[in-house]
């Protein structure tokens, strides 16, 4: 019959190269993506404006996955795209940011990027800004935006 080996004792350099693949299984686990839902964008809103929730503003700079639907774009391949919590027909934020709609995210794609066919649940992972910001390219305002992005069909 074949002897199992003991696990101990272990040498120094085991015990050394053990605590640091445990560290490293650490760092990996804070720098997950968090995931982030319509419902808990924001604290507070109404008719005197918004306030971006706890959550939210600690996640800023952070990358975050979100679940939505893919509004129309404006042509078929884009930098951009407006992620919503239902699907739309139309573009829900060709507005001020006075008028912002609280159940939708402005979603800037790493690369140009074909878009998929409205209606359609998405996952969106990127990098999460808050706060008032005009694009320079297309003039459009936005108050939460994720960056640097990425989708794939949910």
């Amino acid at each position: 019959m074949p002897s199992i080996p003991s696990l101990l004792p272990m040498s120094r350099r085991e015990a050394m190269l053990g605590l640091a693949a445990a560290g490293l299984c650490g760092q990996a686990r804070a720098a997950e993506t968090e995931s982030i839902a319509f419902d808990g964008l924001y604290k507070s809103f109404g008719v005197l404006g918004f306030e971006f929730s706890d959550r939210v503003t600690a996640l800023r700079g952070h990358e975050v996955r979100m679940l939505g639907y893919m509004a129309p774009p404006l042509k078929a391949e884009s930098r951009f795209f407006v992620l919503t919590r239902e699907p739309l027909a139309i573009c829900p934020f060709c507005q001020s940011d006075a008028d912002w709609p609280v159940d939708i995210v402005v979603v800037f794609m790493k690369n140009e990027t074909a878009m998929v066919s409205a209606g359609r649940k998405v996952a969106v992972t990127g990098r999460l800004e808050i706060g008032s910001a005009t694009d320079v390219e297309t003039g459009f305002v936005s108050q939460i935006r994720i960056v640097d992005a990425g989708f794939t069909l949910a």
